[in-house]
């Protein structure tokens, strides 16, 4: 959820659908976005201070007017369109070009009888936009850092739509592994997608969808309350993790805050 830092109070909710019939009251938004804002640094200072990967969930507004505009959206919509935030991450692709970033669109909420339209504006913006900096997907190995150099492209776009992924330039959608599910993998399985695919270990603090939730909603004043008070133990998680199972991309809530970014890359120094 990188955008989140941008969540427009006066849209309606988007999600979760039990809440959607309570998008005229004000307040009931504004808790929403205490809760969904799981950034609070723009985009551009996230790239400044060493994100690289960037969870970017889409949606339509109905009864937009224009008939092509996107939004990024948790539980509300962005004030920003989606066209506007790319074109900043293309400018600074292009003043960093040995800097890979991995731009991974999903959800694409609300497209409904116009999807494939919607779908084929967009990746034609994308290609457009990028163009010789994406980096093709792999038809075997991952390409290397060197290789990306080599090649002028530093810009990895997965998108979580099938026919888009028929074009050279859109990777598969990558696997997102969440904090909140207890689910076993087998060790042999992630050394095999160490090798060969992206995937995601995701440090996101997440609220029970039930009134469960309302203890954590009185207690702090906003996610990003909650986050703080934990982001210490989850970065010493981070630091036992290296030597334990392989790791690929780790995503977190408030990710330009203490020394997250500098925990994980120095990861590198020490993993396999």
């Amino acid at each position: 959820d990188s955008m989140t830092y941008d969540l427009d109070i006066n849209s309606p909710i988007i999600e979760p659908d039990m809440l959607k019939k309570y998008s005229n009251l004000r307040c009931v938004r504004s808790i929403m976005r205490n809760w969904g804002r799981t950034q609070e640094a723009n985009i551009l200072e996230q790239l400044n201070a060493g994100a690289r990967y960037f969870d970017l969930r889409i949606a339509r507004k109905e009864n937009d007017p224009d008939p092509n505009r996107l939004y990024f959206y948790h539980g509300l919509l962005t004030r920003t369109d989606v066209e506007t935030v790319l074109r900043s991450i293309n400018e600074w692709a292009e003043q960093h070009p040995k800097e890979v970033i991995i731009l991974a669109l999903s959800h694409f909420k609300g497209f409904g009888s116009n999807e494939v339209q919607l779908h084929n504006h967009l990746t034609a913006f994308i290609k457009n936009l990028f163009g010789s900096k994406l980096v093709p997907k792999p038809v075997k190995d991952t390409p290397t850092l060197q290789k990306c150099w080599d090649e002028k492209q530093n810009v990895i776009v997965s998108y979580d739509y099938y026919e888009a992924n028929k074009q050279s330039v859109f990777w598969f959608k990558i696997v997102y592994f969440y904090g909140d599910e207890c689910k076993c993998v087998h060790p042999e399985l992630l050394h095999r997608r160490k090798l060969l695919y992206f995937y995601v270990c995701g440090l996101n603090l997440t609220l029970p969808e039930n009134a469960g939730a309302l203890k954590y909603v009185f207690r702090w004043r906003s996610l990003a309350s909650a986050v703080r008070h934990s982001l210490p133990t989850l970065q010493r998680w981070i630091q036992t993790q290296a030597a334990k199972s392989p790791l690929n991309i780790v995503a977190s809530d408030l990710v330009t805050e203490g020394n997250l970014v500098t925990t994980i890359v120095n990861l590198n120094e020490t993993s396999e």
